[in-house]
């Protein structure tokens, strides 16, 4: 593990600590924490379809897995469906439909084609990488190892694209079980954890050592920072608070990485959730979040620590080099219809339709 960054300037510390209140104690910030750039651009996408929409803005699954998140779209006007069928046949006049940051199966986007409706692809970049690498390996005949969550939206789409060419496997013991011949290629659900993922890899090429792939490169680069920040702040702290939803995958594998690291940790929906308890004996409490948790739920939770006695609050930046990475959504940046609808280009307050471009079916970054 590559040695953690120089700690920041102290932010505040209280003086004295009110009746019944746990403390004192150190509250360190994992550095990077909280949203990466793959959901910024979601939730930004969901806002500014809303912000143009002439009818219902449908979204299909949770844009991102946090409940805040949905729970506030959905107050600005959003209707979140399961599936597809959900939205009704015709389609109301005006209706939009988001695809979700996981992305969805061929099969999805086919049942949308079939129905006309207007959809707006807000496919993390990185996830849309997988699915093309799924895509490219299936027509050379290579057997497909998907290495990831069973039930998992990410997992399902990927699956989707070659699902005559695909096997899930969760776990390096699931690897005895494999009957392939010829050509293996393995790729990676992009919310894993570093090291159970590398776990499955090596137990993958130590039995079949022709199988090729882009091993932890499939990891997004906001998964793999944030995996080692925490760990780095685990392994000096008594406590570690991962802020994120209980089926956000990478809020998860922060909470396991903090566990690895020898350190108690709890994944926590928001600062309601702490249980004093926990705090008992806790010199230092490490706080993170995942990447779909947004920063206002981490200064809540700081918040409540205070509350709970006098805190010295720091910032820990972890120095490993991060992966180089899509800029986020910026001033402006394009929505792109797969309907044969106007394209939209949307600019901090305004949209305005656009011509559209045949070939591109998602979302571009800003230049």
């Amino acid at each position: 593990m590559p040695s953690p960054g120089a700690q920041g300037p102290v932010e505040s510390a209280a003086a004295s600590a009110p009746p019944g209140a746990i403390g004192p104690r150190e509250v360190l910030l994992a550095s990077p924490r909280s949203l990466c750039a793959g959901v910024e651009r979601a939730v930004e996408i969901v806002e500014r379809v809303l912000d143009a929409a002439r009818g219902p803005v449908y979204v299909r699954k949770q844009i991102v897995h946090n409940t805040h998140v949905v729970k506030d779209l959905q107050a600005r006007g959003a209707v979140f469906v399961d599936e597809l069928d959900q939205i009704p046949d015709p389609p109301p006049a005006g209706a939009s439909v988001v695809f979700s940051a996981h992305g969805v199966s061929p099969a999805v986007r086919a049942q949308a084609a079939r129905r006309g409706l207007d959809v707006i692809d807000a496919t993390c970049p990185l996830v849309t990488k997988v699915h093309s690498e799924a895509r490219r390996h299936a027509a050379r005949g290579a057997t497909i190892v998907l290495i990831g969550h069973a039930g998992h939206e990410e997992v399902e789409g990927t699956l989707g694209e070659a699902p005559d060419r695909t096997i899930l496997v969760e776990s390096a013991e699931q690897v005895a079980d494999l009957r392939i011949d010829g050509p293996i290629t393995y790729l990676t659900q992009t919310t894993l954890a570093i090291d159970e993922t590398r776990e499955v890899i090596d137990a993958l090429l130590e039995r079949y050592p022709h199988a090729t792939g882009p091993g932890e490169q499939d990891i997004c680069y906001a998964t793999t920072n944030r995996q080692r920040a925490v760990a780095a702040v685990a392994a000096r702290t008594g406590l570690v608070l991962v802020v994120g939803s209980a089926n956000s995958s990478n809020s998860l594998r922060l909470a396991e990485v903090a566990r690895r690291a020898g350190t108690p940790a709890h994944l926590i929906e928001d600062a309601a959730a702490i249980e004093e308890s926990w705090l008992e004996g806790a010199a230092s409490v490490a706080v993170t979040a995942g990447a779909s948790a947004p920063q206002h739920l981490v200064d809540q939770v700081v918040e409540r620590l205070r509350a709970l006695g006098p805190i010295v609050s720091r910032r820990r930046k972890h120095s490993t080099p991060a992966s180089p990475a899509p800029s986020a959504p910026s001033n402006s940046f394009r929505i792109t219809r797969t309907s044969s609808k106007p394209d939209t280009t949307c600019t901090r307050g305004s949209c305005t339709p656009t011509t559209r471009t045949p070939t591109t079916s998602a979302p571009t970054w800003p230049k």
